[in-house]
């Protein structure tokens, strides 16, 4: 049986500049956020923002996470800039 991708979302300036929302990604064993920022940043072009020094939050299931909290097959993560005001 095939593990459920892992969904991958988008929100405010990174899906504007990466021009999608959402992402179903293949799972792996080991796998953490900052592996998957890693990975997708790989594919160049605006996506190395991805893993570039600017800030970026991420989620998993909703819950805040850091670059070294695992995800697992059907985990929902979420990046997104950190919100500024004026």
């Amino acid at each position: 049986m095939t593990e459920p991708a892992l969904t991958v979302r988008f929100f405010a300036r990174l899906r504007e500049e990466l021009g999608t929302d959402t992402l179903a990604v293949p799972p792996r064993p080991g796998l953490t956020t900052g592996d998957l920022l890693r990975q997708l940043a790989a594919r160049g072009g605006a996506w190395r923002q991805l893993d570039s020094g600017r800030p970026v939050l991420v989620a998993v299931n909703r819950v805040m996470a850091k670059a070294d909290t695992p995800v697992h097959a059907g985990d929902e993560v979420a990046f997104f800039p950190p919100v500024t005001g004026g």
